[in-house]
């Protein structure tokens, strides 16, 4: 099996900072794409941010200049270190891997709750 697991979730104060990890195990022969999805109450998931093999990024603009995603592909991980939070940004966050180059995401965690207080 293939599991996920989200850890560096919890209660912040606007401004304040959070780091969230996520370590893929199992049996998974290759990984591509990295990700971190959120979804906030009463909303769509919508992606947060993305990080290829490669090392390419892409963020949602509201977190553009406020959050950096990064990866260790010796530990298969990926993080997410969000700085300046906003209460906006409150969500369960979810990680996501693809095992192909522009395929569907193919494993999710289950997810972590972070909270941005005002």
């Amino acid at each position: 099996q293939v599991q996920l697991v989200e850890s560096g979730g919890g209660l912040v104060q606007a401004g304040g900072s959070l780091r969230l990890s996520c370590a893929a195990s199992g049996k998974i022969f290759s990984i591509d794409a990295m990700g971190w999805y959120r979804q906030a109450p009463g909303k769509q998931r919508e992606l947060v941010a993305a990080i290829s093999s490669g090392g390419s990024t892409n963020y949602q603009d509201s977190v553009k200049g406020r959050f950096t995603i990064s990866r260790d592909n010796a530990k298969n991980t990926v993080l997410l270190q969000m700085n300046s939070l906003n209460p906006e940004d409150t969500a369960v966050y979810y990680c996501a891997v693809g095992i192909s180059t522009r395929g569907p995401w193919r494993y999710w965690g289950q997810g972590t709750q972070v909270t941005v207080s005002s």
